[in-house]
């Protein structure tokens, strides 16, 4: 019987690319129907993700995107665990975290663009979720590769990869910072919006490294053909 393979690295590389993708293309089509004003959303914070993917065309592609994204997360994340399994060293939180994470994220896709306290409560706790339960899984997914065997280049990877869990941690602490010290609503939430590309940015980046780990270990995911 016949198999069909497929490249573990192409899921992560698919989110990453979708992620940024669809973040900046709802903002461009925003900026040019005048829903946000022009700047630089890394250093201005003139607008969120949110709001540059909640109104118009932009809305609409972007939940359209989102959505198999979302699928794509928990495709991956129990690819990782399997991966870390095959190593010796499985975990059967970091599944659990990865179907946490993507239910979150379609939550708050679904929820975009609506009206009313229920969505904007359900909106705004989605993408806390996804946040807290997809950097938890990176953190356990590390912790466990960590304690297999690995070689030069694997550890190299390692190192990479923690250095942008440490970075998106240290956004998270200036954001906290950010809100105690600032008085005024509208720095607050400049700073909060900036930090919130900025942590973007990061997560797909570290999604990306995770694709050129798979690709350097050339693994496979295996299909028998019908």
């Amino acid at each position: 019987m016949s198999r069909t393979t497929v490249p573990l690295w192409v899921f992560p590389l698919a989110i990453a690319l979708v992620m940024a993708v669809a973040a900046h293309l709802a903002w461009w089509l925003s900026l040019r129907a005048g829903y946000v004003e022009p700047c630089n959303p890394y250093w201005d914070g003139c607008t969120s993700i949110s709001r540059a993917a909640r109104h118009g065309l932009g809305n609409h592609l972007f939940r359209l995107m989102m959505l198999p994204c979302a699928v794509l997360v928990a495709i991956h994340w129990w690819l990782a665990s399997r991966w870390l399994a095959g190593n010796g060293t499985p975990s059967r939180a970091l599944a659990a975290l990865g179907v946490t994470c993507a239910l979150a994220l379609g939550v708050y896709a679904t929820f975009l663009g609506t009206e009313g306290a229920a969505y904007g409560f359900l909106r705004r706790y989605g993408i806390t979720v996804f946040f807290g339960c997809g950097f938890l899984a990176q953190l356990v997914f590390l912790r466990r590769w960590r304690a297999s065997a690995m070689t030069g280049a694997a550890r190299r990877q390692w190192q990479l990869m923690a250095a942008v869990c440490v970075a998106m941690l240290l956004l998270g602490v200036g954001n906290v910072a950010g809100d105690a010290l600032l008085q005024d609503r509208v720095h607050q939430d400049r700073l909060e919006n900036a930090l919130e590309w900025q942590l973007g940015l990061l997560l797909a980046a570290w999604y990306l490294m995770q694709a050129w780990c798979w690709r350097h270990e050339r693994l496979h995911l295996s299909f028998k053909d019908p």
